[in-house]
């Protein structure tokens, strides 16, 4: 690694460039170093930068010789694998859309995502997802070719559009030495303004967006992201974020190819938190209920422990969260903390770390909604620098971040150099960056809405503080008003009650009515465990979630968040919910946004009972299973006063 962070500044960070050529310099320069490694089977198999190029290159060959090309989709079935991750490339090498799907989308998903740009492509990680494949053939007239990369199960398959990423790769290497030139071709032939990866908008409103990035984009939010210390050359990432979502494509992919990370990929979504032990990442972001359940995870451990481990545990944390808070509040670290802090390291922080592979985390980010004051003062306490992000799909994932010595728990940071931020009149956040897209695809209406003289309309509502920090307090589009003309954003109090480990989602009511009131998702596993704990039993979600224990635990967690809370806008009523809330039914985007019409349209009984005055209402809730078919659930819930 020495030898690549002695070449660092022979790289050239400039947007006017492509992710393949900088693969073709990697090669060059670093082609015995490793690029990629994948678990399979218990063992990391590792790819050099040079096999890298090289498969890159074959996959583009064969693509290109079965009629693939400029404004070609090429639809990514999966979860993250390298030959999915190169496949991605190709595809940009070619001047395609790359086009990933969450891997449990829904069969009406991944045929929006088919027919808006017409994909005659599928690249499917295994058997699972080339059966989704062929069910969407069945039906559309578009898929000309399947490629798979798992082969197992698939030996007796004889549709004649099917083919093998190996036979792919044997055919390209054949290509490219029957073809001299074409290497080299193939290489120059991505131009810095083509596309580098086709994905979408959260949806909350509607059918998601599409949004083209170029390897200009891409490459500029990297450099900005680069200069704003995010990260730097030689990472060690862990590549376990959704393929679809903006942010792996820009870290895995963009940074990690812009700045020769080594990229590590799980072996399963499974088994992330073991092998992220085995890889102890020196980069990591995650969103914040990924940093609450390692938390959890660690009470519970703690709760499990020995008595003298559970008193030094006790004694060292409290320390350090005290010192914690007093360095976030600007105030001196009293000597007792001072002194406690190196012992506590070598006891209790170290061996946490350790067991949770964050000993050489240098860059730890959370992002996507707010974080809860105790998980951040936490990590920060246990000596991992928790630093907040923001960003977004259209503009290539990075607007803003945290420096590591100006962390402040109500702000994002400040813009990246290179992001320039104003503020409208109505107060939405708008910036300015070579990072933003050029347009939704297809969508001219919704774009000129997007961008007005070279801004980014973000949709997010905040303002700027005078040393130029940024506050998001929510989307615009949620700033609604109760029937006495108090403004409020609901997003940001079903934040604040998701702080509380007990709640997995909340769907704040309140607009045009005389009071707020909320709809709540318990989550399963920490309410289960706590439920454990003291020997209170039950049989399902619906049976756990109206418990009247747990009612009470749910009241306690909306209470703290009145605390917080002006007397107009508190809430006065909640209902736990018998089911959660699932992307599969349409009621929380893939990322867990809240579609707010639908769950007002399906809980309409609940909201009328609510707003009534009823003590108690019969709600049947629709279920969708993965097979596609639909089930419903009914119960008997409680309209619980605060």
């Amino acid at each position: 690694m020495q030898r690549a962070e002695n070449r660092s500044a022979t790289w050239d960070l400039g947007a006017d460039t492509t992710l393949v050529r900088i693969l073709a310099r990697n090669a060059e320069l670093l082609g015995d170093h490793v690029a990629m490694r994948e678990k399979h089977l218990g063992i990391w198999q590792e790819t050099t930068w040079a096999q890298m190029l090289d498969a890159t290159l074959a996959f583009a060959a064969s693509l290109q010789s079965m009629g693939f090309g400029q404004e070609d989709a090429l639809l990514v079935l999966g979860d993250n694998r390298p030959n999915l991750y190169m496949g991605m490339l190709a595809a940009g090498v070619l001047g395609g859309y790359a086009m990933p799907a969450y891997p449990d989308a829904t069969p009406d998903e991944i045929r929006h995502f088919m027919h808006e740009a017409n994909a005659r492509f599928v690249l499917a990680e295994d058997q699972e997802q080339v059966d989704k494949a062929l069910d969407l053939g069945e039906v559309s007239s578009t898929i000309e070719h399947i490629i798979y990369d798992e082969p197992r199960g698939l030996a007796s398959y004889q549709h004649p559009g099917l083919v093998s990423w190996d036979k792919l790769q044997t055919r390209g290497i054949e290509r490219l030495r029957a073809e001299p030139s074409l290497r080299k071709t193939l290489i120059e032939s991505a131009k810095p303004e083509g596309p580098a990866v086709f994905v979408h908008s959260s949806g909350t409103t509607g059918k998601p967006k599409g949004v083209v990035l170029s390897h200009r984009n891409i490459l500029t939010g990297v450099g900005n992201a680069f200069r704003g210390g995010a990260f730097d050359f030689g990472e060690s990432v862990l590549a376990y974020l959704p393929m679809a979502w903006v942010g792996d494509f820009a870290i895995t992919i963009g940074a990690g190819v812009a700045l020769h990370f080594v990229i590590n990929i799980p072996e399963r979504q499974e088994t992330v938190l073991h092998d992220l032990r085995e890889v102890a990442p020196s980069f990591y972001l995650a969103a914040p209920r990924s940093w609450d359940n390692m938390l959890t995870t660690i009470q519970v451990r703690m709760e499990d422990s020995t008595p003298l481990k559970k008193w030094l545990y006790d004694v060292f944390m409290n320390s350090a969260l005290t010192a914690e808070r007093q360095k976030l509040e600007g105030k001196p670290v009293s000597l007792k903390n001072r002194l406690l802090r190196p012992l506590g390291e070598w006891l209790v922080f170290g061996p946490i770390k350790d067991q949770f592979g964050l000993t050489r985390l240098r860059h730890a980010f959370t992002g996507g909604e707010a974080i809860g004051e105790d998980t951040f003062v936490f990590y920060r306490a246990l000596g991992v620098k928790l630093r907040q992000f923001y960003g977004q799909t259209e503009s290539s994932a990075f607007n803003a971040l945290q420096d590591p010595q100006e962390v402040r728990l109500h702000t994002v940071g400040k813009p990246l150099p290179g992001v320039e931020v104003q503020i409208a009149d109505n107060g939405e956040i708008m910036l300015r960056s070579g990072s933003v897209f050029s347009g939704y695809y297809k969508l001219e209406k919704a774009t000129q809405e997007a961008l007005e003289n070279g801004w980014l309309h973000t949709g997010d509502a905040g303002y700027l503080e005078p040393d130029g920090h940024i506050v998001v307090l929510g989307r615009l589009s949620e700033v609604v008003y109760t029937a006495k003309g108090e403004r409020f954003i609901p997003n940001y109090i079903e934040n604040r009650l998701k702080f509380s480990p007990y709640v997995k989602d909340a769907a704040v009511l309140g607009k045009d009515r005389d009071s707020l009131a909320v709809m709540i998702c318990i989550d399963k596993e920490t309410v289960g465990h706590w439920a454990e704990v003291r020997g209170i039993s039950y049989m399902s979600y619906a049976d756990l979630s109206q418990n009247p224990e747990v009612i009470k635990l749910i009241t306690q967690a909306v209470q703290r968040v009145n605390g917080i809370l002006p007397d107009a806008l508190k809430l006065r009523h909640f209902v736990s919910l018998h089911k959660e809330f699932d992307p599969d039914d349409g009621e929380v985007t893939r990322t867990r946004k809240l579609r707010r019409n639908v769950i007002e349209q399906r809980y309409a009984p609940i909201i009328d009972a609510i707003y009534s005055g009823k003590q108690s209402v019969t709600m049947k809730a629709q279920i969708t299973y993965e097979t596609g078919e639909v089930g419903s659930i009914e119960r008997e819930l409680t309209v619980q006063e605060v």
